[in-house]
Protein backbone atom coordinates (compact mmCIF):
# COMPACT_ATOMS: atom_id res chain seq x y z
CA UNK A 1 0.00 0.00 0.00
CA UNK A 2 1.42 3.37 -1.03
CA UNK A 3 1.96 6.21 1.39
CA UNK A 4 -0.87 8.21 -0.21
CA UNK A 5 -3.31 5.33 0.34
CA UNK A 6 -2.21 4.95 3.97
CA UNK A 7 -2.64 8.68 4.44
CA UNK A 8 -6.18 8.57 3.04
CA UNK A 9 -6.96 5.57 5.26
CA UNK A 10 -5.75 7.45 8.33
CA UNK A 11 -7.79 10.49 7.33
CA UNK A 12 -10.89 8.33 6.90
CA UNK A 13 -10.43 6.73 10.32
CA UNK A 14 -9.94 10.16 11.86
CA UNK A 15 -13.16 11.44 10.29
CA UNK A 16 -15.08 8.39 11.54
CA UNK A 17 -13.70 8.91 15.04
CA UNK A 18 -14.61 12.60 14.93
CA UNK A 19 -18.19 11.77 13.91
CA UNK A 20 -18.31 9.15 16.66
CA UNK A 21 -17.30 11.71 19.28
CA UNK A 22 -20.06 14.07 18.12
CA UNK A 23 -22.56 11.22 18.27
CA UNK A 24 -21.46 10.17 21.74
CA UNK A 25 -21.61 13.78 22.91
CA UNK A 26 -25.23 14.16 21.85
CA UNK A 27 -26.57 10.80 23.01
CA UNK A 28 -28.24 10.77 26.47
CA UNK A 29 -27.01 7.26 27.25
CA UNK A 30 -23.84 7.85 29.23
CA UNK A 31 -25.46 6.23 32.27
CA UNK A 32 -28.49 3.93 32.30
CA UNK A 33 -30.54 2.31 35.02
CA UNK A 34 -29.10 -0.85 36.56
CA UNK A 35 -31.60 -3.71 36.88
CA UNK A 36 -30.48 -5.52 40.02
CA UNK A 37 -32.22 -7.08 43.02
CA UNK A 38 -35.62 -5.45 43.44
CA UNK A 39 -35.21 -3.39 40.26
CA UNK A 40 -35.24 -6.35 37.89
CA UNK A 41 -38.81 -5.60 36.84
CA UNK A 42 -39.40 -1.89 36.40
CA UNK A 43 -41.84 0.23 34.45
CA UNK A 44 -39.29 2.77 33.29
CA UNK A 45 -35.64 3.12 32.32
CA UNK A 46 -33.59 6.23 33.08
CA UNK A 47 -30.95 7.53 30.69
CA UNK A 48 -28.51 10.23 31.73
CA UNK A 49 -26.27 12.13 29.34
CA UNK A 50 -24.21 15.29 29.12
CA UNK A 51 -27.05 17.53 28.01
CA UNK A 52 -30.28 15.86 29.15
CA UNK A 53 -31.81 12.93 30.94
CA UNK A 54 -34.57 10.73 29.53
CA UNK A 55 -37.17 8.42 31.01
CA UNK A 56 -38.27 5.55 28.80
CA UNK A 57 -41.55 3.92 29.77
CA UNK A 58 -42.23 0.21 29.32
CA UNK A 59 -44.85 1.20 26.74
CA UNK A 60 -42.13 2.73 24.55
CA UNK A 61 -42.87 6.37 25.33
CA UNK A 62 -39.85 8.53 26.07
CA UNK A 63 -39.65 11.89 27.80
CA UNK A 64 -36.43 13.91 27.83
CA UNK A 65 -35.54 17.03 29.78
CA UNK A 66 -32.56 19.31 29.23
CA UNK A 67 -30.60 20.19 32.36
CA UNK A 68 -31.78 23.52 33.76
CA UNK A 69 -28.58 24.77 35.39
CA UNK A 70 -25.02 24.35 34.19
CA UNK A 71 -23.36 25.26 37.49
CA UNK A 72 -25.48 22.75 39.40
CA UNK A 73 -24.23 19.85 37.29
CA UNK A 74 -21.68 17.37 38.66
CA UNK A 75 -18.06 18.11 37.76
CA UNK A 76 -17.77 15.07 35.50
CA UNK A 77 -20.71 16.30 33.40
CA UNK A 78 -19.27 19.81 33.11
CA UNK A 79 -15.85 18.45 32.15
CA UNK A 80 -17.44 16.03 29.70
CA UNK A 81 -19.33 18.84 28.00
CA UNK A 82 -16.27 21.06 27.71
CA UNK A 83 -13.91 18.35 26.46
CA UNK A 84 -16.29 16.82 23.92
CA UNK A 85 -17.08 20.25 22.45
CA UNK A 86 -13.36 21.07 22.28
CA UNK A 87 -12.69 17.73 20.57
CA UNK A 88 -15.48 18.37 18.07
CA UNK A 89 -13.89 21.71 17.13
CA UNK A 90 -10.34 20.32 17.08
CA UNK A 91 -11.51 17.47 14.86
CA UNK A 92 -12.70 19.98 12.29
CA UNK A 93 -9.36 21.79 12.48
CA UNK A 94 -7.49 18.48 12.08
CA UNK A 95 -9.58 17.63 9.03
CA UNK A 96 -8.82 20.94 7.31
CA UNK A 97 -5.12 20.82 8.19
CA UNK A 98 -4.72 17.23 6.97
CA UNK A 99 -6.58 17.92 3.70
CA UNK A 100 -4.39 20.97 3.03
CA UNK A 101 -1.19 18.96 3.46
CA UNK A 102 -2.37 15.67 1.96
CA UNK A 103 -0.53 14.17 -0.99
CA UNK A 104 -3.75 14.01 -3.01
CA UNK A 105 -4.23 17.80 -2.85
CA UNK A 106 -2.27 20.68 -4.35
CA UNK A 107 -2.93 23.33 -1.72
CA UNK A 108 0.75 23.35 -0.73
CA UNK A 109 3.78 22.62 -2.88
CA UNK A 110 5.38 19.22 -2.21
CA UNK A 111 8.24 19.41 0.25
CA UNK A 112 9.08 19.51 3.91
CA UNK A 113 6.36 22.04 4.70
CA UNK A 114 3.67 19.81 3.20
CA UNK A 115 4.83 16.87 5.33
CA UNK A 116 4.92 19.02 8.44
CA UNK A 117 1.34 20.16 7.84
CA UNK A 118 0.14 16.57 7.54
CA UNK A 119 2.03 15.59 10.70
CA UNK A 120 0.34 18.49 12.52
CA UNK A 121 -3.05 17.22 11.39
CA UNK A 122 -2.29 13.71 12.60
CA UNK A 123 -1.03 15.06 15.93
CA UNK A 124 -4.29 16.98 16.41
CA UNK A 125 -6.25 13.77 15.80
CA UNK A 126 -4.16 12.01 18.45
CA UNK A 127 -4.75 14.93 20.83
CA UNK A 128 -8.50 14.62 20.20
CA UNK A 129 -8.37 10.93 21.12
CA UNK A 130 -6.55 11.65 24.37
CA UNK A 131 -8.89 14.49 25.36
CA UNK A 132 -12.10 12.57 24.73
CA UNK A 133 -10.73 9.62 26.69
CA UNK A 134 -10.71 11.70 29.90
CA UNK A 135 -14.49 12.13 30.40
CA UNK A 136 -15.18 8.59 29.17
CA UNK A 137 -12.91 7.01 31.77
CA UNK A 138 -14.11 9.46 34.41
CA UNK A 139 -17.74 8.47 33.86
CA UNK A 140 -16.88 4.77 33.74
CA UNK A 141 -14.97 5.02 37.03
CA UNK A 142 -17.89 6.75 38.77
CA UNK A 143 -20.44 4.25 37.44
CA UNK A 144 -18.36 1.23 38.49
CA UNK A 145 -17.53 2.70 41.91
CA UNK A 146 -21.19 3.48 42.67
CA UNK A 147 -22.32 0.09 41.38
CA UNK A 148 -20.11 -1.80 43.84
CA UNK A 149 -20.61 0.69 46.70
CA UNK A 150 -22.94 -0.95 49.27
CA UNK A 151 -23.98 2.45 50.65
CA UNK A 152 -25.58 3.48 47.33
CA UNK A 153 -29.24 2.38 47.10
CA UNK A 154 -30.08 -0.10 44.36
CA UNK A 155 -32.49 2.37 42.77
CA UNK A 156 -29.63 4.86 42.23
CA UNK A 157 -27.11 2.43 40.79
CA UNK A 158 -26.27 2.93 37.13
CA UNK A 159 -24.55 1.02 34.36
CA UNK A 160 -22.40 2.24 31.49
CA UNK A 161 -24.51 3.31 28.53
CA UNK A 162 -24.04 2.94 24.80
CA UNK A 163 -22.54 6.43 24.48
CA UNK A 164 -19.46 5.37 26.47
CA UNK A 165 -18.79 2.43 24.16
CA UNK A 166 -19.29 4.60 21.08
CA UNK A 167 -16.88 7.12 22.59
CA UNK A 168 -14.23 4.47 23.23
CA UNK A 169 -14.55 3.19 19.67
CA UNK A 170 -14.23 6.78 18.40
CA UNK A 171 -11.14 7.26 20.57
CA UNK A 172 -9.50 4.18 19.06
CA UNK A 173 -10.27 5.43 15.54
CA UNK A 174 -8.85 8.88 16.30
CA UNK A 175 -5.64 7.51 17.81
CA UNK A 176 -5.10 4.91 15.09
CA UNK A 177 -5.93 7.33 12.28
CA UNK A 178 -3.66 10.02 13.70
CA UNK A 179 -0.78 7.54 14.09
CA UNK A 180 -1.20 6.36 10.50
CA UNK A 181 -1.12 9.94 9.20
CA UNK A 182 1.97 10.85 11.24
CA UNK A 183 3.90 7.64 10.44
CA UNK A 184 3.13 7.88 6.74
CA UNK A 185 4.20 11.51 6.57
CA UNK A 186 7.38 10.87 8.60
CA UNK A 187 8.43 8.00 6.33
CA UNK A 188 7.80 10.09 3.24
CA UNK A 189 9.76 12.95 4.75
CA UNK A 190 12.74 10.71 5.47
CA UNK A 191 12.77 9.48 1.89
CA UNK A 192 12.81 12.98 0.42
CA UNK A 193 14.91 14.81 3.01
CA UNK A 194 18.31 13.53 1.93
CA UNK A 195 18.64 13.47 -1.86
CA UNK A 196 21.81 11.81 -3.14
CA UNK A 197 24.02 13.91 -5.37
CA UNK A 198 26.73 12.49 -7.53
CA UNK A 199 29.64 14.38 -8.98
CA UNK A 200 31.93 13.30 -11.78
CA UNK A 201 35.58 12.61 -10.84
CA UNK A 202 37.98 15.39 -11.62
CA UNK A 203 40.52 14.55 -14.24
CA UNK A 204 43.47 16.76 -15.20
CA UNK A 205 43.74 18.06 -18.77
CA UNK A 206 46.75 17.78 -21.02
CA UNK A 207 48.27 20.95 -19.59
CA UNK A 208 48.03 19.61 -16.02
CA UNK A 209 45.04 21.74 -14.96
CA UNK A 210 41.60 20.47 -13.95
CA UNK A 211 38.81 20.96 -16.43
CA UNK A 212 36.14 23.35 -15.16
CA UNK A 213 33.30 21.21 -16.50
CA UNK A 214 34.21 18.48 -13.99
CA UNK A 215 33.20 20.73 -11.10
CA UNK A 216 29.61 20.39 -9.84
Amino acid sequence: MTSAAVEILGLGLGILGWVGVILACGLPMWQVSAFIEANIVVAQTIWEGLWMNCVVQSTGQMQCKVYDSILALPPEVQAGRALTVIVALLGLVALMVTVVGAQCTNCVRPGKMKSRIVIAGGAIYILCGVLVLIPLCWFANIVISDFYDPTVPSSQKREMGAALYIGWAATALLLFGGCLICCCSCSQRDETSFPVKYSAPRRPTSNGEYDKKNYV
